[in-house]
Order: structure tokens, then C-alpha cells, then sequence
């Protein structure tokens, strides 16, 4: 392979990518909210185990 094939491969491949949207599923402030409540989660589990005795 050349480097002309190569690049004009990645180009194509690039401008491919620009049109791909995100799944219509996926609604941000779900996910969002979600990772929120699983670190607030983790923070009371972790600080559970973690008292001085």
C-alpha cells in the first residue's frame, strides 16, 4: 500500500463518520443522570467502608 492509497482510505473513512448520528435512545440527560447517581452510589459505599474506628 502507498501512502496516497492509505490517506485517501483514512479520508473516506473520516468523512463517513461525520454522518453518524447518536442512537435515538440514547437521551443524555438520562445518561447523564444515571453516571450520577452511580458515583453518589459509589461515595456513600466507599466512605461506608472507609470510617475510623
Amino acid at each position: 500500500m502507498s501512502l496516497h492509497s492509505t490517506a485517501s482510505q483514512l479520508v473516506t473513512l473520516a468523512s463517513e463518520g461525520e454522518h453518524a448520528g447518536n442512537h435515538q435512545s440514547l437521551n443524555p440527560l438520562v445518561v447523564g443522570g444515571g453516571a450520577f447517581v452511580l458515583l453518589l452510589l459509589l461515595l456513600w459505599i466507599t466512605t461506608r467502608f472507609n470510617r475510623d474506628r
